[in-house]
């Protein structure tokens, strides 16, 4: 079931984006793991201003190769917790967890639907 619109996924995006600037400095981040999680951010910011739904701003990434990003993100990340963070224990529970509400917020939205511009 696929309930999760692409405007509800577009704030979603912008909170992700919020959630990992912030990261390092709530958790106390640093070295590789606080660099990897603000890179992380940077380049969730890019793809949530490229992609052409309610959020964009320059829309020229389709909203299903957003969401075959996102799938293959959330993979990646997950992978990284248990190979680039083994030996961190924050690193690795915060990858695993961020990894799989990822993948979830992939699994529940629907990237066929049609989006609504806001005006």
């Amino acid at each position: 079931m696929k309930f999760i619109t692409s405007k509800m996924h577009g704030i979603i995006d912008l909170l992700i984006v919020v959630f990992l600037l912030a990261s390092p400095s709530v958790f106390g981040f640093t070295g590789t793991l606080a660099t990897f999680t603000y890179v992380l951010g940077g380049i969730h910011l890019l793809l949530t201003i490229l992609t052409n739904f309610n959020v964009g701003l320059i829309k020229v990434i389709p909203f299903a190769v957003h969401g075959a990003i996102e799938f293959m993100v959330s993979i990646a990340l997950i992978v990284l917790a248990y190979t680039l963070f083994k030996d961190n224990a924050a690193g690795k529970l915060y990858y695993i967890s961020f990894g799989t509400i990822v993948l979830l917020t992939w699994l529940l939205t629907d990237y066929k639907g049609k989006f609504v511009k806001i005006a």
